[in-house]
């Protein structure tokens, strides 16, 4: 059976990924909020630090953070938080962070800013992938000799972070995608103009050329990994990912043989991406 065909009912069986159903969005962010506040939890009784690679997208699991935190005093004074990625300028430096595009200067507005101080990240223990010292991620997770976990969400074209599929005539084989370390890119047109629809208006030229991505090679490092997707426009990768075979082409999809991933998958993701003419505004 075409993987397009098959009923909601039947999406993940067979699947290496556990596929988490959720009704809504925000049903969704609740539920990733509350497996990264029990992973911590877990460790601040253990007396281990909780060492992860998180997003800055979506944005959701990171109100729904804030308020768990807060109210019921999860301390995160033992965290180490290493961010997926970042955009970049022409030249591979950080964009400003003062832009609204920034990740940067997005986790400090909603999520850092918002922790009460008792409780927080340590300023030390809050890391993004560096241009020029892209080696610094594995560092950090030698360092602290595991990954509990990596979340975030997933992009149209089933990358994780910035793991953007091989381009069209590229050979990579499954193994060398899986191997890839954290690095600088240019951003794939399908990702650009995805993010532009998102955040910029539809303005190609307003998302930038080039990022930095923590690599496949750290994420499936990963005790657990957790995959995100929200939103309509995720149907046609979520089927690919989990009935498509494992392939480079959909990055995500190669999470079929970690030992723990899961994707949380709001309803509108769910529906078959056969195509129809969607008649608006009748």
């Amino acid at each position: 059976m075409n993987y397009n065909e098959i009923p909601k009912s039947e999406l993940g069986k067979g699947s290496g990924i556990v596929l988490e159903r959720c009704d809504t969005e925000h049903d969704l962010y609740w539920k990733m909020a509350i497996d990264v506040l029990e992973t911590i939890e877990e460790n601040n009784k253990k007396g281990e630090p909780t060492v992860m690679v998180v997003p800055y997208g979506p944005l959701g699991p990171y109100s729904r953070l804030v308020y768990l935190v807060n109210k019921y005093r999860v301390s995160l004074k033992n965290c180490v938080f290493i961010n997926m990625d970042e955009y970049l300028t022409d030249d591979l430096e950080y964009i400003d962070i003062e832009s609204p595009l920034s990740f940067r200067g997005g986790m400090n507005r909603i999520f850092y800013s918002l922790i009460d101080d008792e409780l927080n990240v340590l300023p030390e223990n809050r890391f993004f992938p560096e241009p020029g010292n892209e080696g610094k991620v594995m560092e950090i997770i030698e360092k602290y000799g595991k990954l509990d976990m990596a979340w975030g969400g997933v992009g149209i074209n089933g990358h994780f972070a910035f793991n953007e599929p091989p381009e069209p005539g590229e050979e990579c084989t499954n193994e060398e995608f899986r191997s890839r370390p954290t690095r600088c890119l240019p951003i794939s047109r399908e990702t650009k103009t995805i993010n532009c629809f998102m955040n910029c208006g539809g303005d190609l030229d307003g998302i930038p050329k080039n990022c930095i991505t923590v690599g496949m090679k750290e994420m499936f490092m990963a005790k657990k990994v957790r995959m995100c997707m929200p939103r309509d426009w995720n149907a046609g990768a979520l089927r690919k990912i989990l009935h498509g075979g494992e392939t480079a082409a959909v990055p995500c999809s190669l999470f079929n043989s970690h030992p723990d991933a899961k994707l949380y998958a709001a309803d509108v993701a769910l529906t078959s991406p056969i195509p129809e003419i969607r008649i608006y505004n009748k």
